[in-house]
């Protein structure tokens, strides 16, 4: 790795609905809110939830890669009695450590929010993604589109038969721009995405994606009936399965330390492990009842 921070963009995908909730119970839509960006209202995922996952499944990598169970406590709180940071491990020098007064430091790696690229509504032609000229452009799109708050333009080239160039995300019907589409190109992302996506003005898309988050209803069970318990009835919201987010991953490896001969090749290959293993165990609440799960595309 060449000297000095360098960033790394990482696009994924969420194979299930993903709840971070903001905690507690909230006054609203639902009970159960997720996280969102301030200005913007537009749901994304923490890099905190991220970021402690990352580290969680990359110390269970390790673990069973050196048949060391005593290195899963590398992925909680060190300085800790029973729960000490070994301090010599690829987690430890990726993420920092601390062993109490002994000696501590910080990690050599900055995961940022993964914030919703393509998000998939329902329509009139089947499944679509919509996208904003806003998050094109912090993808590197400088390309210009014909949106406003009543025209939305397809992102590619379609051969779609539309109903009087007209179509609906959801609840919302909108006018499609009779000019062609600006060449764009999107390796990572999937096909079946971004053949079907279209560009949306930034107040619509924020309107779009709230109104078209994944809600569910819960309820809490008695043990002793088997019933569902009185007034425990409760509705929560997720960012539903297929949304491309996309993050940044900045690496300044300023120790130039990094222990090859365990298990990992360098800083980048701990957080990917990390984060395949997020493939398989998700992120986020309500992992038991099939929430969580996301895939790193490319």
């Amino acid at each position: 790795m060449e000297q000095g921070a360098k960033l790394y963009r990482y696009l994924l995908m969420t194979l299930d609905p993903v709840h971070i909730g903001t905690g507690g119970y909230r006054l609203g839509r639902v009970d159960l809110t997720i996280v969102r960006e301030p200005g913007t209202n537009i749901p994304k995922i923490p890099g905190t939830a991220l970021h402690g996952a990352i580290r969680s499944y990359a110390a269970y990598y390790l673990a069973e890669k050196t048949n060391d169970e005593d290195k899963i406590k590398c992925a909680g709180q060190g300085g800790v009695a029973g729960r000490e940071h070994c301090g010599s491990c690829p987690i430890c020098y990726t993420f920092g450590y601390s062993k109490g007064d002994e000696q501590s430091y910080s990690g050599i790696v900055n995961i940022g929010d993964a914030r919703i690229a393509f998000f998939p509504v329902y329509s009139m032609y089947g499944p679509v993604w919509v996208t904003s000229v806003g998050v094109l452009k912090e993808l590197g799109v400088s390309a210009e589109f014909d949106v406003n708050e009543d025209k939305a333009q397809p992102l590619f080239a379609s051969d779609k038969k539309y109903i009087n160039k007209y179509i609906n995300f959801g609840w919302l019907m909108m006018e499609l721009s009779n000019n062609p589409a600006p060449s764009v190109e999107f390796e990572k992302v999937p096909q079946e995405v971004t053949n079907n996506a279209y560009v949306l003005s930034d107040k619509l898309f924020s309107i779009v994606v709230n109104s078209n988050l994944e809600v569910r209803t819960s309820v809490s069970i008695n043990p002793l009936t088997g019933a569902a318990e009185s007034g425990a009835l409760f509705t929560y919201e997720a960012i539903p399965r297929a949304t491309v987010l996309w993050m940044d991953v900045v690496v300044d490896d300023f120790r130039k330390e990094f222990p090859k001969d365990q298990g990992f090749n360098d800083v980048l290959d701990v957080i990917n492990k990390g984060l395949s293993l997020a493939e398989l165990l998700g992120i986020g609440g309500m992992g038991t009842r099939g929430f969580g799960r996301i895939k790193k595309l490319g």
